[in-house]
């Protein structure tokens, strides 16, 4: 079992950054592959990046790639969410997701946070 902790959402405005933290609980985080999901309202919740457990693996969703940078600590069961330049179109409430294999983060499921909220105004 895996609890997971977002935070660092809030209101920026368009072209600022904000990061993201996700804490986890359980001694067994550095197994897990990380992720962050973002749901816009009146949207269907959207994969935007993934890291493995080692963290030298990364994987982003096309309209995040050179502006958001995922990261993780194992030793502070910790994954970090940087987001630079951002965008209108980038707020939504993002989501913190483990997965066992890195392969399968993009597919959803597993274990989610509650979210925190990245408002962007223009």
């Amino acid at each position: 079992q895996v609890q997971l902790v977002e935070s660092g959402g809030g209101l920026v405005q368009a072209g600022g950054s904000l990061r993201l933290s996700c804490v986890a609980s359980g001694r067994t985080f550095s197994t897990y592959a990380m992720g962050w999901f973002r749901q816009a309202p009146g949207k269907e919740r959207e994969f935007v990046a993934a890291v493995n457990w080692s963290g030298s693996s990364t994987r982003y969703t096309d309209s995040v790639k050179g502006r958001f940078t995922i990261s993780r600590d194992n030793a502070k069961n910790t994954v970090s969410f940087k987001m630079n330049s951002l965008k209108p179109e980038d707020a939504a409430v993002y989501y913190c997701t483990a997965r066992v294999a890195f392969s399968t983060v993009v597919s959803g499921g597993g274990y989610w946070g509650q979210g925190t909220q990245v408002t962007v105004s223009s």
